[in-house]
């Protein structure tokens, strides 16, 4: 059984979920339900979506979930920006955590390609067998 805690890439997403709610403390009160709201739920679904995926029972259900980890991670680097442009973090603030997205979904892709790999695996033994 694959514990979601030991993946390396769960680690990682979550550690950037807590920086972004400490970055997004710092918002303005008018975006407590605009980009605040938006940029932390798309933040934990990165984490949460990979954990989700580590608990269905096939390759292909696994590495849908780590697709929309994907995606949750590219709109996580979009809003950051977005904040930064709007001027709600300075640029000295930003380039830390949009390094770790890189490096994160870097490592997102990775584990996909593992992960539908292993389904080709499977689905080629059934064919064969």
């Amino acid at each position: 059984m694959q514990r979601f805690q030991d993946l390396k890439v769960w680690q990682r997403s979550h550690a950037l979920v807590l920086e972004i709610y400490q970055l997004t403390n710092r918002f303005p009160d008018c975006e407590r339900f605009g980009i605040t709201s938006q940029l932390r739920r798309a933040a934990v679904s990165v984490p949460t979506n990979i954990a989700e995926g580590t608990k269905r029972l096939g390759s292909q259900d696994y590495a849908r979930f780590i697709n929309i980890s994907e995606g949750s991670l590219a709109e996580t680097e979009y809003l950051i920006m977005l904040s930064r442009d709007l001027g709600y973090l300075p640029p000295e603030l930003t380039s830390m955590p949009l390094a770790e997205i890189t490096e994160i979904a870097k490592m997102l892709n990775a584990l996909r390609a593992r992960v539908e790999q292993g389904l080709s695996v499977r689905t080629a033994k059934t064919v064969d067998s």
